[in-house]
């Protein structure tokens, strides 16, 4: 028979085109990064592809073909660029990869439509001849391919580039078991997690026992903790929750919503309300930290299994 917890484990196991996308492909610097590499990436593929197609009216130098070439790499500019502000403005609220790849597909739609209507407009004037028989729907459908290789292609590197980058590994989890000491230490002051920037560098080492949780801030995260003097602190980080999630498999820090992970030793009470679970912390200063749908089963199950 299947308990709740069984029920909860199959609801949170989503097939791929359904889980959450990673932060980056939202964040603002990505985004703009991308707008740039597709606009560039755009403009050297039409001078590369005017000499061999026989479809597209696009022309360089002083005539009205031209002027119709600028104005509509312009608005079609500006079109993806408020999509992308769209997409910013809306990080904040969790987006799938299906949703994500619709979102993309539907700017190239919309580029397509742009294209269709200066070619059909362009076509009555007189400055482009768009040959006989050739109807919008046709121009519609041989625009597709431009705006496939002249969008996704782009947005394709653009997205594989900022995941390598984002999967550096600034945060990793160092076990010092080995280490010869003639003092007992504790298993929980065997491990310590160290962050490091992109270069390399050591930014901060925490023991795991000095450890309460982690909160992801954007494309950052906030690591709380204690210092020598029991004083909480806080230390901010460019790195995705994810990231963390996936580094410290095995260890107490567990994920209990979007925005956190908690560390379970520092568990003092979980407690059932109205809206669902909620985790206090041993320091008084951290207010309850909820427990979402998601990843209530597995929190439950590591506080079944200790």
């Amino acid at each position: 028979m299947r308990t709740e917890t069984d029920n909860l484990m199959a609801a949170q196991e989503k097939p791929k085109p359904f889980r959450e996308i990673p932060g980056f492909l939202r964040a603002k610097y990505q985004l703009i990064a991308t707008v740039t590499f597709t606009a560039l990436f755009s403009v050297i593929f039409m001078l590369v592809s005017i000499p061999y197609s026989h479809n597209a009216w696009f022309r360089l130098g002083g005539s009205e073909a031209f002027a119709y070439t600028v104005a509509f790499f312009t608005i079609g500019l500006l079109v993806v660029i408020f999509s992308k502000v769209l997409m910013y403005k809306t990080r904040r609220r969790p987006m799938n990869y299906l949703q994500y790849i619709l979102w993309d597909i539907a700017e190239v739609v919309v580029i397509c439509l742009l294209y269709t209507f200066f070619s059909v407009m362009g076509d009555k004037k007189g400055v482009i001849d768009l040959g006989d028989g050739l109807s919008a729907l046709d121009v519609f459908l041989n625009s597709l391919v431009y705006c496939f290789v002249s969008l996704i292609i782009p947005y394709v590197i653009a997205g594989m580039y900022f995941a390598l980058i984002d999967k550096n590994n600034t945060i990793r989890l160092m076990n010092y078991g080995n280490v010869v000491s003639d003092a007992p230490v504790a298993p929980s002051d065997l491990q310590k997690i160290t962050l490091f920037d992109n270069s390399g560098v050591l930014k901060l080492s925490v023991n795991l026992a000095n450890l309460y949780y982690v909160e992801s801030d954007d494309n950052y995260i906030i690591v709380w903790y204690t210092d020598s003097h029991n004083v909480l602190k806080q230390y901010m980080l460019r790195c995705r929750l994810k990231t963390v999630e996936e580094s410290f498999k095995g260890s107490p820090l567990v994920r209990c919503h979007r925005k956190y992970i908690v560390n379970l030793d520092k568990v003092k009470v979980l407690r059932k309300e109205r809206d669902g679970y909620e985790l206090d912390l041993e320091n008084d200063l951290i207010p309850p930290i909820p427990i979402t749908k998601t990843y209530v089963a597995n929190v439950l199950e590591r506080f079944q299994s200790e």
